[in-house]
């Protein structure tokens, strides 16, 4: 019975060894951390930047927290670098997520299920809770290797990116705050790559919606009659999928990427007469109504597609009305495209290259990203800003169903992160 006691004893103490270990992983923190419910309309943002101000005091760095807007948290974590004179370098990431649907996932979404083969399902697995932590576990790894670096390095989590980021990175980099940190370089979320060399992005599409109205007499279903509202959408409607279909035809055809052209898609149409059992069908509707989505290319010119709306797509002689919302800026503070020039040029981009070099990857050709990230606000300023996460062979699956990512992949990221920010902090060059 004694050995009976013992072997219960050990066993035990074994257990809650395993727990803890298990508990104190880079894997382990990384669930942790995507099981924060931080999706949108009720983002819980207090939670996990509590969880990472106690990450970041484990490993000795200054943390602080503002809030530009109520409830909606800026947090920065700073590593002091040994010449604080030098400008600064930046790693953002946001703490939002968008919403998911559970019964379309495998594995509840908030669950950060690790299953058998690798693969952490969660909510912002790769969009873009991977990189919020692996900056944090690069760190850890930099400062076990006794590492010091030259500039200081900071990280911002900031909130509201899935939704415009008005009221969060768009308010911190215009605030004294963000002054204050002397940022020379930025560096921003990017997306998976199915091949097996990192992608890089050096510009964002600028979001535009565009809601166009038409009005016209009212008639009886079965009257033939110029001017009438659904006429006049129509042929709207008509104008600019011409318009979207020559730009896809040059993506088709190889001369450009998605990313490179200017995308407008019909998102909404609301039109007809309502009616209890759906809508009344012999009677043509006085007002009619469309919603657009575009995406600009930072070498589109923004004029020449405003003229085009007024005389093309929504003409006042048509009896049509349009609204446009232009969702954050198109140019820097210079009136210049919101570019970051990749090459010799730009002091930051060979220190950058080479540094994933040196971590043994590879990068593809620098792209325009096809959809919006807070790099914009940044690049706005005038500050090299590129968006960048490190996954190869892996599926794009950002606001996807079954969101995932390899453990493998995310631990090979941190190495890659070492060696970036270690690089970019060792940058003794000129960065302003």
């Amino acid at each position: 019975m004694p050995n009976l006691r013992l072997l219960f004893i050990s066993f035990f103490l074994f257990f809650l060894f395993s727990v803890h270990s298990q508990e104190d992983t880079p894997i382990a923190r990384f669930r942790r951390y995507l099981q924060f419910k931080t999706a949108h309309p009720d983002p819980n943002y207090a939670d996990p930047v509590s969880f990472l101000v106690s990450q970041a005091n484990a490993i000795g760095l200054q943390a602080r927290t503002f809030e530009f807007v109520p409830s909606k948290p800026v947090l920065l974590l700073t590593w002091p670098g040994s010449h604080p004179s030098l400008p600064s370098v930046l790693f953002n990431s946001h703490l939002d997520s968008v919403p998911a649907e559970p019964s379309k996932w495998i594995h509840p979404p908030f669950s950060a299920t690790l299953t058998p083969d690798g693969r952490i399902y969660a909510r912002g697995a790769q969009d873009d809770k991977c990189i919020a932590m692996q900056y944090l576990e690069a760190i850890r790894n930099l400062k076990a290797k006794g590492f010091t670096p030259m500039r200081t390095v900071h990280i911002s989590y900031v909130p509201d990116e899935e939704i415009g980021g008005i009221d969060g990175s768009d308010k911190f980099v215009n605030s004294k705050e963000f002054e204050d940190l002397s940022v020379g370089f930025v560096l921003d979320e990017g997306q998976a790559s199915t091949a097996d060399e990192f992608r890089v992005f050096y510009a964002d599409r600028s979001p535009w919606g565009l809601i166009i109205k038409a009005s016209g007499a009212p008639g009886h279903g079965s009257r033939m009659y110029d001017n009438g509202a659904m006429e006049n959408l129509m042929k709207s409607v008509e104008v600019i999928t011409k318009f979207r279909e020559s730009q896809f035809d040059v993506v088709k055809s190889g001369e450009a990427m998605n990313s490179e052209v200017i995308s407008v898609n019909p998102v909404y149409l609301k039109a007809g007469i309502p009616s209890p059992t759906g809508f009344v069908m012999n009677m043509q509707p006085s007002e009619a109504e469309a919603g657009f989505d575009l995406r600009l290319p930072p070498t589109a010119d923004p004029d020449l597609i405003k003229k085009r709306i007024v005389e093309e797509w929504a003409p006042a002689r048509r009896n049509l009305t349009y609204k446009l919302i232009e969702k954050g800026p198109i140019r820097d503070y210079k009136g210049r495209p919101l570019m970051t020039l990749t090459n010799e040029s730009n002091p930051w981009w060979p220190v950058f290259k080479q540094a994933i070099e040196a971590a043994g990857g590879k990068l593809s050709r620098p792209e325009i990203l096809a959809s919006t990230t807070d790099a914009r606000f940044m690049r706005q300023r005038g500050i090299p800003t590129l968006g960048f996460s490190p996954m190869t062979n892996t599926p794009i699956l950002l606001h996807d169903h079954n969101e995932f990512l390899k453990d493998t992949m995310y631990l090979r990221g941190i190495e890659v992160y070492e060696s970036v920010i270690s690089s970019l902090s060792s940058f003794k060059g000129e960065s302003h």
